[in-house]
């Protein structure tokens, strides 16, 4: 089966702050441009603090690099349904049976060192992600065979259509020669990167990094010469620093949305529903898990006590939208939402006499405090956000407000990214803020494989990312495992009543309590770049953390006048 015929998290932030001046040297701040180079464009991914300088693609602490510098074999738009677009590969295609996945790779390809790319890179590649439990999200276990420089074979025990958009969309292909001698590639930092892609590293400093446009580009020198990442103090700063004229790409909350073009010159605004916001619990006691929160009884309490209509207008300007406790995106996945789901989409308003029988029923009781209890252990818990994410942290004081009022204490802890991150990818945590980030693919599959799986679950502990609930159902790894060996031209029918199946034992487990989901706001400066993606043109997800269409954009931005 041909290319054609079978296809039609997250922010980045670290401890600190540094102030706008460190920032606007060298670019100026005016209105429709933020730098003195027009060719170069200033991003902030949400960064606070220093940047520790690692641009190893599979490290959880990368700070870039994924698409920009290392690509993978095809791009794979998130945001509609494309065919896939040819980047490293050329063209694809399985055997009848789905056990056999050939690859056509592009010729004349040169590594940023000026070594040939081939099939060896490519097996060298998928082989390390195979064998290295910590870079295999999505349980790879295929062979690969090179037939020739410029094409593998990769083949499985069992069907694996469903590889296809993480293994040839996600993987990020790395150079052999330079990869074979390194002693541990999970914790490498990798300060001088080497790819193939449209730009490479440029400079280095503590508070700002920059990549360069890459003149041996297989596809051509990107018009876009230089793209500067800068840190700061979180959204606030980002927002000052828009009304200064002083970055050029944002992607998060800024004040007064609804006005913001006619309020910053030369600027864009666009909102797309995609990530799912949900609060991540350490749910698996067998794991190691502790806390109320192990409680599927009181998950549940939390989930019927949100009032969603407020903590929208209040966090997030009434960007977010409705969200399905079987985690299928309402819009953009409505084919694939089960009839079978007791909540088809969550509640935008609180019910709190809904949560207090379900607490009551679970042998919870009320104390002289308002807060419920059981077994002599008051029913109050941590609940960790990132520090400088103002969107979450209005919204999770708010929630706090409204769990109080249902008999829920929960304790909000603001801390650095780094130190959120370790803590939730670790298992030393109860609650924590986050959202559910789309697939490899526009398919809710790559959603379920990726947080409700059994194979990203581990102890407490030991570090996992994104399996941050250690959630382990057995019929859920069944209907996944099934969907994987199922080629989707099969047809919605049948498909769906695995995907029935996913959603109603995650909808009674709910391992991850859903919020909304998020409306991803983006702001860019286009009177000082063309191309960037629209409402009638979304070639890539307009997200400046997501990877790789952050190199999407890049890729097709013009200097204004160009």
């Amino acid at each position: 089966m041909s290319l054609h015929a079978r296809w039609r998290r997250a922010r980045a932030a670290a401890i600190g702050a540094v102030s706008l001046g460190l920032i606007a040297t060298g670019c100026g701040g005016s209105s429709g441009g933020s730098s003195t180079d027009p060719d170069t464009l200033i991003a902030y991914t949400g960064q606070a603090g220093d940047w520790q300088r690692n641009y190893n693609p599979y490290s959880p602490d990368a700070i870039g690099g994924k698409g920009t510098i290392y690509e993978t074999l095809f791009f794979f738009n998130v945001a509609r349904q494309d065919e896939p677009a040819s980047r490293l590969g050329t063209e694809y295609s399985w055997n009848d049976d789905g056990t056999e996945l050939t690859i056509d790779l592009r010729e004349g390809v040169t590594w940023s060192d000026g070594e040939a790319f081939d099939a060896e890179d490519v097996a060298f590649t998928f082989n390390l992600v195979r064998d290295t439990a910590s870079f295999n999200s999505f349980g790879f276990d295929g062979d690969t065979e090179i037939v020739s420089p410029t094409q593998v074979k990769v083949t499985f025990e069992e069907a694996a259509y469903m590889d296809v958009p993480q293994l040839l969309g996600k993987t990020w292909i790395v150079p052999e020669h330079i990869w074979s001698g390194i002693e541990d590639p999970e914790t490498d930092i990798m300060e001088e990167p080497v790819g193939t892609g449209a730009f490479v590293m440029h400079e280095f400093k503590p508070q700002a990094y920059t990549f360069a446009s890459n003149p041996e580009y297989w596809d051509g020198e990107p018009e876009l010469k230089k793209v500067r990442f800068v840190s700061l103090s979180g959204n606030q700063a980002a927002a000052d620093a828009l009304s200064a004229g002083e970055i050029d790409f944002f992607t998060g909350p800024v004040p007064d949305m609804e006005n913001f073009e006619k309020n910053h010159d030369g600027y864009k605004i666009i909102t797309t529903p995609m990530n799912q916001m949900a609060l991540v619990t350490c749910a698996n006691t067998d794991l190691g898990c502790e806390g109320p929160q192990t409680d599927p009884a009181v998950r549940h309490a939390i989930f019927h006590a949100m009032d969603r209509d407020t903590l929208n207008s209040l966090a997030f300007q009434d960007t977010a939208s409705e969200i399905s406790p079987g985690y299928t995106l309402p819009e953009r996945d409505a084919a694939y939402a089960s009839a079978q789901l007791e909540n088809r989409t969550a509640s935008m308003t609180a019910d709190v006499a809904q949560a207090e029988e379900i607490l009551e029923a679970a042998g919870y009781t009320r104390g002289s405090d308002g807060i419920y209890a059981k077994d002599d252990v008051k029913l109050e818990m941590s609940l960790r956000v990132t520090a400088g994410w103002t969107d979450y942290i209005t919204a999770v004081n708010t929630m706090a407000e409204q769990l109080n009022e249902a008999g829920i204490k929960v304790n909000v802890n603001q801390a650095s990214f780094n130190e959120t991150t370790d803590a939730r990818n670790s298992g030393n945590f109860e609650l924590a803020i986050d959202s559910l980030y789309p697939g490899a693919s526009p398919d809710p599959y790559y959603v379920y494989y990726q947080f409700f799986h059994s194979s990203s679950t581990v102890e407490v502990g030991e570090s996992t990312n994104p399996g941050w609930a250690r959630y382990s159902n057995p019929e859920v790894d069944e209907a996944l495992e099934a969907l994987t060996q199922m080629d989707p031209d099969a047809g919605q029918d049948a498909r769906q009543p695995y995907y029935d199946t996913i959603q109603a034992q995650i909808e009674e487990d709910m391992p991850y309590i859903p919020i909304m989901t998020g409306g991803t706001t983006s702001q860019f400066n286009a009177a000082k770049f063309s191309g960037w993606p629209t409402d009638v043109n979304m070639y890539a997800f307009p997200a400046v953390w997501s990877h790789p269409d952050q190199s999407e954009i890049f890729r097709n931005l013009k200097p204004a006048g160009e």
